[in-house]
């Protein structure tokens, strides 16, 4: 059988490919692709436990059987942090998530939350800052897995409902080069009050950081660098 194998991040840049045709045997299960992929490319074993895989968009175990056709992606440790939302998003309002390599548009991402029983509406906007880690920073470069993300993205939302009844959550997420002020993500977050607003948007944000498949690249004055600690 055959499955596609997507690599993003550092695991791209180390394996020098986004994209691999794999045949494996029927039968094989995650941990074999896993193995014959790290015969090869040693950052497979330097990540170890750190470095998840999904199947056909699902975070899946080692001991998953795989199947003919199947996407495998192998997703490093993520670092989460859009203009006007891609691909006519911006005509959907019942779209309340997405990823897109366009400047951000505040306004397109409040607007999937407002209503009329909304007495607190809250955003958080995270901005490419100047120094990190005792650096300066010249840019940053955020990839992503974007259905994937997308689709992350939209369970938490989910959760930050059922966590406080009431409130709604949107989410748009920047990708590619980004200048230092440019906005890397924008969270909003309403409910029919504030205390509740501000909670589920501190949620959103702080578990998109932890679970959503983004990857940022800190490009500073000596040296580039993937990050990893959801700074």
């Amino acid at each position: 059988m055959q499955v596609s194998v997507r690599f993003f991040g550092p695991v791209r840049e180390a394996t020098g490919s986004k994209e691999l045709q794999v045949r494996l045997d029927a039968g094989a299960r995650l941990a074999d692709l896993r193995a014959l992929l790290a015969a090869d490319h040693p950052i497979f074993v330097d990540l170890g436990d750190r470095l998840r895989a999904s199947v056909n968009l699902e975070v899946a175990a080692d001991t998953t059987v795989l199947a003919d056709g199947d996407e495998i992606a192998f997703l490093p440790p993520v670092s989460g942090g859009s203009g006007d939302p891609p691909r006519g998003a911006s005509d959907d309002l019942s779209r309340r998530c997405w990823i897109s390599d366009q400047p951000l548009d505040v306004g397109a991402v409040t607007n999937r939350v407002l209503g009329p029983d909304a007495g607190g509406l809250v955003t958080f906007l995270g901005a490419v800052r100047n120094q990190a880690r005792g650096r300066e920073i010249e840019h940053l470069e955020y990839e992503a897995y974007p259905d994937m993300a997308e689709r992350e993205m939209e369970r938490i939302a989910d959760e930050a409902a059922e966590k406080w009844p009431g409130a709604r959550v949107a989410v748009a997420h920047r990708t590619g080069h980004l200048a230092i002020g440019d906005l890397a993500v924008v969270v909003a977050a309403a409910a029919p009050h504030r205390a509740e607003a501000f909670a589920a948007a501190r949620y959103t944000i702080d578990t998109l950081k932890e679970r959503v498949p983004i990857w940022k690249k800190e490009v500073a004055t000596d040296g580039a660098y993937w990050v990893d600690d959801h700074a």
